[in-house]
Formats: structure tokens, sequence, C-alpha cells
């Protein structure tokens, strides 16, 4: 299919910059997290199937280690002519919190950009709600607990919106943000945060933080819609739900379809990921159907719970709990075992 046809198949939505976002993205974050240059042409090959299967959207973050990946797949389909211009992507990356502090986040951008091969990303993120101070040595773990300290929003939030000033980044949000830390930004921002890129699934399902992001002009944006196995913060109820799989059996989709229809439902964007081709284009199959009412009050009738992200938590840093990392917003479930997935120094 050549790309003026498939530009934008993906339904898209206006963003407060606006930018048009496509409502389904490709998530790229593998876990163990640290290990990409191993894995970048297996990256760079599913996100040149994904781009072929037509996905517009991509993911990514400086944490990931994906980023080069991304931009040389990028290449290779323009080359190809399976994109016809840089303008048909929507790339999106995250500001990591080593470098979450007033005066590194514009060179955490360009670093971004080069690794992208790319002059601007269409969204730009916080990825946390949090920074980490970085040791003497130089450079940064990827995690280390004891180095957590209280983010400073309003000096980093000011360097954000100069990357949206300076074009490098088309439009700014965060991730991971609740109702309050939220509140707290809007206080004192010019430019309102695009998008909030936060964990949505059946059973994470985010009704408070939905309704205020609406009332903000906030777009929500789900990651993990089917609970983020193999991640730290996996909820493998999703996938081993007797209900979802009951609704996907009646419907004859599959669980992932019905939970990803059922977020794109929600009016919020979602990224999948799977760099498998025939759950690529599967993931994609969302848009001609829709749920029954009968499921849509099933999946409301499911318990709510989300993993504890306590990796973020220390005694020594802002957040002492996982509830007040949340501001008791969700329930939280049992604590992930994350440390080997997220590179997490073993001794915090």
């Amino acid at each position: 299919m050549a790309a003026s046809d498939q530009e934008f198949a993906v339904p898209v939505v206006p963003l407060s910059s606006g930018k048009v976002m496509p409502r389904v993205g490709l998530g790229t974050a593998s876990f163990p997290l640290g290990e990409t240059g191993d894995r970048r042409p297996h990256v760079r090959d599913a996100v040149l199937r994904a781009i072929d299967a037509g996905y517009r959207h991509l993911d990514s973050a400086a944490v990931y280690g994906t980023e080069r990946a991304i931009g040389d797949a990028a290449a290779e389909a323009l080359r190809a002519g399976t994109l016809a211009s840089r303008d048909e992507l929507f790339v999106a990356s995250k500001l990591w919190i080593a470098d979450a502090h007033p005066g590194s986040v514009l060179p955490a951008l360009r670093k971004t950009l080069q690794n992208l091969q790319m002059e601007y990303v269409d969204l730009y993120l916080i990825h946390f709600p949090v920074s980490m101070k970085v040791t003497e040595a130089g450079g940064w773990s990827m995690l280390v607990k004891e180095n957590l300290v209280a983010m400073d929003m309003k000096g980093v939030w000011e360097e954000m919106e100069e990357c949206h000033r300076q074009g490098l980044a088309k439009a700014i949000g965060v991730s991971n943000f609740t109702c309050k830390k939220l509140e707290r930004l809007l206080s004192f921002a010019e430019i309102i945060p695009a998008v909030n890129q936060v964990e949505v699934h059946p059973y994470c399902r985010q009704n408070k933080l939905r309704a205020f992001c609406r009332e903000k002009g906030i777009q929500l944006c789900a990651y993990s819609p089917l609970g983020g196995k193999g991640t730290p913060w996996a909820n493998n109820s999703v996938t081993e739900s007797p209900v979802l799989k009951q609704i996907a059996k009646d419907m004859g989709k599959t669980v992932a379809q019905v939970c990803i229809r059922w977020v794109y439902e929600q009016g919020d964007c979602v990224i999948p990921k799977s760099f498998n081709e025939k759950r690529m284009r599967e993931n994609l199959d969302i848009f001609n159907w829709e749920l029954t009412e009968d499921a849509r009050y099933q999946i409301r009738s499911l318990p709510e719970f989300r993993g504890s992200y306590d990796f973020f938590v220390h005694d020594s840093g802002p957040f002492k709990t996982a509830e007040e990392f949340w501001d008791g917003e969700i329930v939280v479930g049992q604590s992930s075992q994350s440390a080997g997935l997220l590179g997490l120094d073993s001794t915090s």
C-alpha cells in the first residue's frame, strides 16, 4: 500500500498544541532495560513491520534505549518509500529522571533527537514526577533509589516549554502524573501539558484522572493496555481474566483487541506493545466494531488495582510509600519485582 493511502488511516485526535495524535501507537519498551545494543536490529525490524502495517505513532523514551532503532527504521522507511516524509510519523519520547533538572532538559532532548536522527519529536514527556541525582562518576545508572530527589517541577516545565518554543518538540506533556500533581503543574504552566501518558486497562480504569484531564484539555494516553505483562508493574489479571476471555470469545475477538477497543472507547489514545507482526495487525483491527453494552458493564464491574511502582519509593526519597507516589488515587497492589527489569541498583 502506498504511503499516501496509509496516511492517518488510524483515527487521530487534535492536541491542545495543534498537533494531531494517532489514537493507536506502538510501544517500544523491552524489559529488562539496558541491553539495547544487541536488540537494536530486532527493534528496528519490528518498527519497520509496524510502519508497513499502518502504525504512524511510535512511542519511545531515553531510558528504553530504542530511539536509535526507531530512527534507523524511519530512515529506512523513507528510503523505501513506505513513508513519503517525516511528517507522516508521530514520534514521542520521554525525559528520564536523571535529566529532570533545570539545565538538563534541552541537552537531553537534543541527545534524543541525535539518536532519532530527527529535527524534532512530535511529543516530549516528563517520564515520571520525580528526579534523580547524577553521581560524580558521570553518566547515570538506570535507577538508584538512594539518589531519588523531589523534582523542581516549575524549573523543569519551564525548560519543557522552551523545547516547544524552539520547535524541538511539537507538543509537550507528562507521564505518570496524578490529578494532584497535574494541579500543581497547571498552577504555573504557561503551556498546558498536551498529554498525560499513564497505565490504563480494564483493571486500572483511571476514571477520576480521565475526567480531570478532559476538563483541563489534556489528552490521556494509555500504556500497558493489556496489563503490562513482563514489566516491573505487571498486572497479570488482565490477560488471565475469565471475564475478558469470555467477552473476547463471545465477540470473536482476542482479549488484546477487547482491551484496546475498551481503552479506545474511553476517548484515550492507546499504546500496545508487540513486536509480533500478526499481533501488531490484530491490535490495529479495533475500529470497525464496538463492545456490547453488557461487555462494557462487565468491565466496569471488575476490581481495580495497579502495580505499586515501588522502585520510586525509598526512605530517603520524596515518596516514602507507593500510595504517596500515586496520591492515593488508585488502590496499589503487591510490590513488583522490579530490580532486574529496570536495571535498579540491587543494593537500593
